[in-house]
C-alpha cells in the first residue's frame, strides 16, 4: 500500500527535478480535475503524461489537443520510462496494478489536491468555494468577477465557466479559487480534497448529507466542513450562507472573520427589491443594511441570487470595487450544464443541467419553472450520483419534482454495486409522483425514453434534462431530432 511521506520532505526532490525535462505522469487523467491539472503542468512547461481505463471525448479531445499522451488502460509498462513524478486520481484503487508498481519502484507521488495545492496555490491567495450546492457557479463568478476587476486571478473549477471556456486557468495575480470539494482525496488518503487548499478566504453555500459512499450520515459530513472552518486563518474570512440551518449552528465555531449572506433579515449581506426585469434578475446588493451596489445579471433563481451574494461579500472582502462587480454580474454568461440552454427547436426550449441532489434538483425545477413562466416544463431526471442511486433520498424526490409538469426518469445503471436493500427504484418515484396527479414516465430503454419524448415535446414546451453525468448525451440528440423535424 502507498504510504505518502512528509510534503517536506517532497518539497525538496521537487525543487531539485530539471523543470524543462521535468516528466509528470496522470494516472485516471481523464477525470475533469485531473485532466484539468494535466493541461495546467503543460502550460507550466512540464512533459506530461497520463493513463485511464475509460478515454472519451470530451476530455479525451481536450488531452489530444494539448499533444497529452494517454495510455488506455493501467499497468505497469505506462510507468516506463519511469516519470519524475506521478499524480494519482481519485478513482485509483490500491489495487490497480499501476499503484502497486509505482509503490515497487518507490516513485514520487501526490495525489490531485496535494499537486493543486504545489502547483497551482502556493505562494498565493487562496479563495475555496465549498458547499454540497452551487460551488462550481459561485467559483465561476469569482473567478469572473476577479477577472473584470483586472486581478487576473489562477483557477481551478470542476465545471466549465462560459467566460472563459476552460476549468482552468494560471494567471498572474495574487488570487488563486478554487473549487473545494469535500469526497475524499485519494485511496491512500481518504480525508475531505478541500483540507489541502491552505484557504484564506471561504464561500460555504450549504452543508447536507452527500456522497452516501463515502459519508455515513449529515454529522459525519459537518465533520469534515467543521475541520475546514477551523483552518481558516484568524485574518481569513469565512462567507457564510445564513440561509442553511446547519451552517448557521456551526459557524459560531469559526475564529476568523465572518460575513454572512442570504435571504434572512439576519445576513450581512442581501437582495433587497428582488425582481425579474427584461430578462434580467435585478436587486440592490446590501451590505450591513447599506445598499451597496444595484445588481443586473442573466441568471436566474433564488439559488444563483445566494451564489452572487457570496461572491459579492467575497469581493468586498478583497477590495473590489462595487463597479468592478457590478460589471462582472452583468456580463457574467453561466457555466457549462449549469441551465445551460442547448437550443430551441419546434418552438421548444432544451435545457441541460448538473443538478442530482434532490435540494438541487427543487431549486433547479423551481428556478426554471419561475422563469419561464406559462410554458409547461418536461423534467429528465438520470439518478446516476453514489447517493442518488441509493434509496436515500427516495422520498424527498417526489417533493423536488413538484413544479414540473411532466417528468422522465430512467432506471439507474450500475445498480450491482448497490446492495439490493439500498436501491433507489424509479418506478416508485413515478408512482408516488402519479399519486400526487402529477404525469411520469419510468424507461428502462433510453433510447425508448428519447422516442417517448420526441413525440410528447410540443411548442412552448421547456424541456429540462438533469444528470451529473453525460446522460448518453440526450439533450442534444432531442435537439437535433427536433431540428430535423422543424425543418
Amino acid at each position: 500500500m502507498l504510504k505518502i511521506d512528509n510534503e517536506n520532505t517532497l518539497s525538496p526532490a521537487l525543487n531539485r527535478l530539471p523543470r524543462r525535462f521535468q516528466h509528470v505522469h496522470l494516472m485516471g487523467i481523464c477525470g475533469t480535475g485531473m485532466a484539468s491539472m494535466a493541461g495546467m503542468l503543460k502550460e507550466m512547461g512540464y512533459h506530461v503524461t497520463g493513463s485511464d481505463q475509460n478515454i472519451y471525448p470530451p476530455m479525451s479531445t481536450f488531452l489530444e489537443s494539448l499533444s497529452i499522451p494517454v495510455a488506455k488502460g493501467y499497468g505497469a509498462r505506462n510507468l516506463d520510462p519511469a516519470p519524475d513524478l506521478v499524480i494519482v486520481g481519485n478513482v485509483i484503487t490500491r489495487d490497480n496494478p499501476e499503484a502497486r508498481e509505482l509503490a515497487r519502484m518507490k516513485l514520487l507521488y501526490l495525489s490531485f489536491p496535494q499537486a493543486l495545492k504545489r502547483f497551482a496555490i502556493e505562494g498565493k491567495r487562496s479563495v475555496v468555494i465549498s458547499g454540497t450546492h452551487g460551488k462550481t457557479t459561485a467559483a465561476s463568478l469569482a473567478a469572473w468577477l476577479l477577472q473584470t476587476a483586472g486581478e487576473d486571478p489562477t483557477f481551478m473549477i470542476g465545471g466549465i465557466p462560459l467566460n472563459f471556456g476552460t476549468n482552468f486557468k494560471l494567471g498572474r495575480g495574487r488570487c488563486v479559487v478554487v473549487e473545494g470539494d469535500e469526497y475524499d482525496t485519494a485511496f491512500f488518503d481518504k480525508g475531505p480534497k478541500f483540507l489541502h487548499y491552505d484557504p484564506w478566504a471561504v464561500i460555504l453555500t450549504s452543508i447536507e448529507f452527500d456522497h452516501a459512499d463515502i459519508y455515513r450520515d449529515l454529522d459525519h459530513v459537518i465533520e469534515s466542513f467543521r475541520e475546514l472552518i477551523a483552518i481558516i486563518p484568524r485574518d481569513g474570512i469565512l462567507i457564510a450562507n445564513l440561509d442553511d440551518p446547519v451552517i448557521a449552528r456551526e459557524i459560531t465555531r469559526a475564529t476568523c472573520r465572518i460575513r454572512t449572506y442570504g435571504m434572512s433579515d439576519r445576513a450581512t449581506w442581501r437582495a433587497v427589491d428582488l425582481r425579474m426585469e427584461e430578462g434580467f434578475t435585478r436587486f440592490t446588493a446590501a451590505n450591513g443594511g447599506e445598499a451597496h451596489a444595484d445588481i443586473s445579471t442573466p441568471l436566474y433563481g433564488r439559488h444563483n441570487v445566494r451564489n452572487l451574494l457570496s461572491v459579492l461579500a467575497l469581493s468586498d472582502a478583497l477590495g473590489v470595487s462595487p463597479g468592478a462587480a457590478q460589471e462582472a454580474s452583468r456580463t457574467f454568461l453561466g457555466v457549462k450544464r449549469r441551465q445551460e440552454i442547448i437550443g430551441e427547436a419546434r418552438g421548444a426550449l432544451i435545457l441541460d443541467d448538473f443538478a442530482h441532489h434532490p435540494t438541487a434538483v427543487s431549486e433547479t425545477v423551481a428556478a426554471v419553472k419561475q422563469r419561464h413562466d406559462g410554458r409547461r416544463l418536461i423534467a429528465v431526471f438520470e439518478p446516476r450520483s453514489n447517493s442518488s442511486r441509493r434509496n436515500i433520498f427516495q422520498d424527498r424526490y417526489a417533493d423536488a419534482f413538484a413544479r414540473a409538469d411532466l417528468t422522465f426518469i430512467p432506471e439507474p445503471v450500475m445498480m450491482e454495486k448497490i446492495p439490493p436493500g439500498d436501491r433507489f427504484s424509479s418506478q416508485r418515484l413515478v408512482q408516488d409522483l402519479e399519486s400526487r396527479k402529477q404525469r411520469a414516465f419510468c424507461f428502462t430503454d433510453r433510447g425508448l425514453m428519447l422516442d417517448a419524448l420526441e413525440k410528447e415535446v410540443l411548442a412552448g414546451d421547456v424541456v429540462l434534462f438533469m444528470s451529473n453525468g453525460e446522460f448518453d448525451n440526450l439533450p442534444r440528440r432531442l435537439f437535433r431530432r427536433l431540428q430535423v423535424i422543424e425543418d
